[in-house]
Formats: structure tokens, C-alpha cells, sequence
């Protein structure tokens, strides 16, 4: 259920850019009619409302997700109030000035926040934030959660440079596929590698430690 609600913003994003991609001039109109206030001159031309109507859904997505966590007096975690903050400010200089390419860079500016964190909080301050998101429930030495450490730094760098790469370098619905299909597979591929690695320090099952002695 947490996994559907975490890309839920994410699949109304592809859905909105899907649907409008194929009815532009309609969701041209119907953003010029009640959105216009938000772009200059007051008009959206139909070759860039597919992208301006998934980024405003996108937005409005995540506002109802912390407001809904906030009314259940759920914890809304600090990446939910990063996305909705840079998604907000990024996709806002995207809608004024009839440019795409502010909100493409959100990706990136996530990534490399995160990046940064995951250096100071894991790596100069040794935090074990990894450690505390897992339960704490994984025995490893020091060393192991400094390998990870390095590698979540790492990974999410690479992927504000691998965002951009496909930003410059491919169609505005190339980067959208990618931002959905391709950026998520690259996660999941990330995450099943930590857990493969991590899988040596697990503690043992009660009947492998009593087989043992």
C-alpha cells in the first residue's frame, strides 16, 4: 500500500502527460481557461500542454498526499515535503515562462539533495541512517554501512548526471518515459543489489543458529 502511495504522483504525472499528449488541443484550452492565470501572457500553446497540465497534477498530487497524512496525524516524511517543495517552485518557473525545462531539472536537484545528505548524515557525521531506516534489525560492522553509504552517495549522483544526459540529449517524451519506466527500474535494480549485499549480515534464523551449535 506505502509503495502505491509513494508513486502515485508519478503514475497521475505519465497518465496526465499520456492523456493530454493525445488531446492537446483540448488540454490546451481547458489550461488556458482555468490555469492562465498561472502562465505568462495568460495563453498555453497545445505543444506544451502535455507537459504543463502532468507537472500542475503532479503538484496537486502531493498536496493532497501530506494533507491526507496530515489529517490522519501520519509523519510525513522530509523526501514527500522535498519532492512537493521543488516539484512546487521548479514546475511554477516551468508554467510561467512556457519552458519544460525547469521541471526536468527536478530529478536532478532531488537526487543530488539526496546525495548530499546521504554524505553528510552517513559518511562525515555517521549517522547510520541506513541502519535506522532498516529497523535496525541488520548486524553488520561499520565498515559495511560505510560501503553502503558510499554507494547510495554515488548512485543518486549518478542519476542527477544520467536525468540530465536524458534531458539534453532526447525528446521531451523520451525524458517522461525514462522519468517514469527507466528512473524507477534503475531503483529497484539499486535496491535488490543493497539487499544482496547486505543478505551476508543478516542474523541467522532461529533454527539455522540452533543447526549451528
Amino acid at each position: 500500500m506505502k509503495i502505491f502511495f509513494d508513486l502515485l504522483p508519478l503514475l497521475l504525472f505519465f497518465g496526465a502527460y499520456t492523456w493530454a499528449g493525445g488531446h492537446k488541443e483540448l488540454a490546451a484550452e481547458w489550461m488556458t481557461h482555468y490555469l492562465g492565470f498561472l502562465v505568462s501572457g495568460g495563453v498555453v500553446a497545445a505543444k506544451e500542454a502535455p507537459m504543463l497540465l502532468s507537472t500542475v497534477v503532479m503538484v496537486v498530487c502531493g498536496v493532497v498526499q501530506i494533507a491526507v497524512l496530515k489529517i490522519l496525524r501520519h509523519k510525513v516524511d522530509m523526501m514527500l515535503w522535498g519532492t512537493l517543495i521543488v516539484g512546487t517552485v521548479l514546475g511554477g518557473v516551468s508554467m510561467w515562462l512556457h519552458s519544460a525545462i525547469f521541471f526536468q531539472w527536478k530529478p536532478t536537484v532531488l537526487y543530488w539533495l539526496m546525495s548530499a545528505g546521504f554524505l553528510v548524515a552517513e559518511i562525515i557525521m555517521k549517522r547510520r541512517v541506513l541502519h535506522k531506516m532498516m529497523g535496525g534489525q541488520i548486524d553488520a560492522p561499520d565498515a559495511v554501512w560505510i560501503k553502503l553509504g558510499w554507494a547510495w552517495v554515488g548512485f543518486f549522483a549518478f542519476m542527477g548526471v544520467l536525468n540530465l544526459f536524458v534531458v539534453y540529449n532526447y525528446t521531451e517524451e523520451q525524458w517522461v518515459t525514462f522519468k517514469v519506466w527507466g528512473a524507477s527500474g534503475l531503483m529497484l535494480l539499486f535496491m535488490l543489489a543493497q539487499g544482496l549485499y547486505l543478505s551476508r549480515h543478516m542474523p541467522p534464523l532461529p533454527d539455522e543458529a540452533a543447526k549451528a551449535k
